[in-house]
């Protein structure tokens, strides 16, 4: 593939595995060419007179189909006036041809280079495609299917699509809404009447208009439905008008009488659209309804200049149809609207009225409000869903309301409360409530009068418990000093161990009976004594689990040390060649002693593991080697009178004498070797004699073998050996 083609990003956020790669594993590496299964060669040609796959008309007016003559045997060429201007990029799409590779994925191969290419060329893309290339935000699927955003300049990924990338994609879609409102309009052109077949009629651009003519126009929020659904019609009735007729021009001349003296002015139109437009006008400006009928329209608007300018019937009752069926759905809207606005001022009504309350029964509000046009508006049914709203929201406006006075009320008592100082912490609630009677704050509040007496309850237990608690304080000073004395003892002692293990003498692995001489003959550990709360024993445990929790964070900065000083530990190097190395980086300063010599423990075992196998795996290959050394030996026929250096001048040439490098090695296998052959010689007559002799004499030397003894049973012996030779 193209070097320069972008791939995915390196990950999708949140730790996703990545996408595949856009490289070429799993697909055809740079310059394939695909095999036979998949020829590359140009495309399949188009059928005659439809452009090559991926190309249509360019943007413009639509072309005219001219007449075709009657004897001609061919049919007429489509006029377009770009047509050539696109042959030099139809040239480009041809060289490129899309298959599949085996996995299933796309690629595209250019016939020109005859290089194959992951992503999508130029020369193929649509217009909203090239726009999307342009964006430095790339859309990607993770394994899972979600999908993300990687932007290929700053290598950032998000799950949430750009805001660039989302307003260029808004734009797209507008900028192809836009493309395709004038086609679908084209593409709705009615049946003519048979006068106006020779007017040029425009014709779909491509196979997708003429898809397109069977739908209706999309409906947009631009404008008023009823102005789109007309300019649909309009456009679908947009031919250009004949030449009028000799009969119809000499018609013309003769003027209507009306009613009055005074002859209506001449209205003219450009072409049939503007007809169709005020035609259109004609019936809004009656207000002619959507259930009327077509002969009580045009009772209504037979009279106007308008309505003549039309002349077909098919038309007029084309713009009469689409009018009807738009001012329906309007006529719809405006009901609902209206009932909407009916619900919204009931609901209104009875959250505002002082007459309602949330435990007023649905009958008793059909007896206060039925007469009002606000109640009667509404339908019975709706207005049993409003009540039940009102009710449910009243409720719990009054249940707030509640809330917020009882509040008010139990904050005003304790201000009373707090400001009587006659009453201290031995007073009883039947002494308060003659002392409040007497205060004139309190009897001059009507909400407190009518205030719940256990809400007051709690009001006056909450103020004995303050009094109670400014009562106890002194005695919980004294306590207090005794407790900071403590911690700061606790503190110091803290500093004791902190020293100690600046100075090297504690550490994750020092033990208490160790140090003990030590902490035990300061100050600070008799300060301890005989106080409530931790131990020092418990403070110096702490401490040392302290130090142990830090021991994989230092274990990493200790092994970082060693990378960076490219040092690696070896089966004989000391604990002391690895803390000089250890204490030459800054970091050390803040490692535990204890836990570099753990971690010294740990790569030295790791060290010895490697030792081991690398042993173990020079003793295979030796073996290996060795073993076809010995299938040498064994194709040249070597027996156990075959001499050395006779046999070594013929196999000195081989592989395996020269992969077997010690000479020492090679006379070894070859004496052991000949010692194999000369001991099947000797014994391959008398094996078997021997075989079932030796079988023998096993069998009757295991039955003739003691039982051995029970480690419980050598013990009693032993404790009886010092007995018999007492008596000896």
């Amino acid at each position: 593939m193209n070097p320069n083609e972008r791939g995915p990003p390196p990950f999708p956020p949140g730790g996703f595995p990545m996408p595949p790669m856009a490289g070429f594993p799993g697909g055809p590496p740079p310059g394939f060419i695909p095999p036979p299964i998949m020829p590359p060669g140009p495309p399949m040609a188009p059928p005659f007179g439809m452009p090559p796959p991926g190309f249509g008309f360019p943007p413009g007016p639509n072309p005219v189909v001219p007449e075709i003559p009657k004897d001609s045997g061919k049919p007429p060429p489509v006029e377009n006036d770009k047509s050539n201007g696109s042959d030099e990029s139809k040239e480009k799409k041809v060289e490129w041809t899309e298959h599949k590779s085996p996995d299933g994925r796309t690629y595209y191969y250019n016939t020109v280079t005859k290089k194959s290419y992951w992503d999508k060329p130029d020369e193929l893309k649509s217009p909203a495609e090239r726009k999307l290339s342009q964006c430095p935000w790339k859309e990607y699927k993770s394994d899972s299917g979600k999908v993300y955003y990687h932007n290929v300049v700053t290598k950032e990924s998000r799950w949430t699509i750009p805001k660039v990338l989302e307003e260029l994609k808004a734009k797209i879609e507008e900028d192809e809404t836009d493309k395709e409102k004038p086609e679908e309009a084209r593409s709705t052109t009615p049946a003519l009447p048979a006068e106006q077949n020779s007017a040029t009629i425009p014709m779909p651009t491509s196979a997708a208009e003429v898809t397109k003519s069977t739908t209706p126009p999309p409906i947009t929020n631009t404008k008023s439905a009823l102005d789109q659904a007309m300019a649909a019609t309009l456009a679908a009735i947009s031919v250009a008008t004949p030449p009028p007729r000799a009969d119809e021009d000499s018609n013309s001349n003769l003027s209507i009488p009306s009613r009055t003296a005074t002859p209506d002015p001449k209205i003219s139109y450009k072409d049939k659209k503007e007809m169709a437009e005020a035609f259109r006008n004609l019936l809004k400006d009656k207000d002619i309804p959507s259930n009327a009928s077509w002969e009580q329209a045009v009772k209504l608007i037979v009279n106007d200049p308008r309505y003549p300018q039309l002349k077909h019937f098919s038309d007029k009752k084309q713009v009469f149809n689409a009018y009807k069926t738009q001012r329906r759905k309007e006529e719809a809207e405006e009901q609902r609207l209206r009932a909407k606005k009916a619900k919204e001022d009931l609901e209104h009504f009875l959250m505002t009225t002082d007459k309602m309350h949330s435990t007023m029964r649905y009958y008793r509000c059909q007896e206060t409000f039925g007469h009002l046009d606000v109640w009667k508006n509404v339908h019975d049914s709706d207005r049993r869903e409003i009540y039940e709203d009102c009710v449910f929201n009243l409720a719990k406006r009054e249940k707030e309301e509640g809330k917020a006075r009882k509040k008010r009320n139990m904050k005003q008592l304790a201000t009373i409360l707090d400001s009587m100082t006659q009453i201290d912490h031995r007073t009883t609630w039947q002494e308060a409530q003659q002392m409040l009677l007497d205060n004139p704050n309190f009897v001059n509040d009507a909400d407190l009068l009518g205030m719940d007496k256990e809400d007051a309850l709690i009001v006056f237990e909450d103020h004995i418990r303050e009094l109670e608690k400014e009562e106890e304080e002194e005695k919980e000073k004294e306590k207090k000093r005794r407790k900071r004395q403590q911690r700061k003892n606790r503190d110091a002692f803290g500093m004791l161990l902190n020293e100690l293990h600046e100075e090297g003498k504690l550490t994750s692995m020092s033990l208490w009976v160790e140090l003990y001489p030590i902490i035990s003959a300061d100050l600070r550990f008799s300060a301890m004594l005989g106080q409530s709360g931790s131990t020092p024993l418990d403070l110096f445990k702490f401490y040392v689990e302290d130090l142990k929790s830090r021991f994989h964070d230092e274990r990493k900065i200790i092994k970082e040390i060693l990378k960076e000083k490219g040092f690696e530990v070896e089966v004989s190097t000391t604990f002391e060649e690895f803390a000089t190395v250890v204490c030459e980086d800054r970091r050390s300063a803040t490692l535990d002693a204890g836990n570099v010599k753990l971690t010294y423990n740990a790569l030295l075992e790791k060290a010895e593991s490697r030792e081991k196998e690398r042993v173990k795996e020079d003793q295979r290959r030796q073996r290996k080697v060795e073993s076809a050394f010995r299938s040498l030996l064994k194709d040249y026929d070597v027996d156990y009178t075959t001499d050395w250096s006779e046999i070594r001048d013929k196999i000195q040439g081989e592989e395996a004498f020269r992969t077997l490098s010690i000479e020492a090695d090679r006379l070894r296998v070859f004496k052991e070797y000949q010692q194999e052959i000369e001991e099947a010689c000797s014994h391959h007559h008398t094996r078997s004699k021997k075989a079932k002799k030796n079988k023998k004499n096993k069998k009757r030397s295991r039955s003739r073998s003691p039982t051995p003894l029970s480690p419980r049973t050598l013990r009693f012996l032993a404790s009886l050996l010092p007995d018999l030779s007492t008596k000896e």
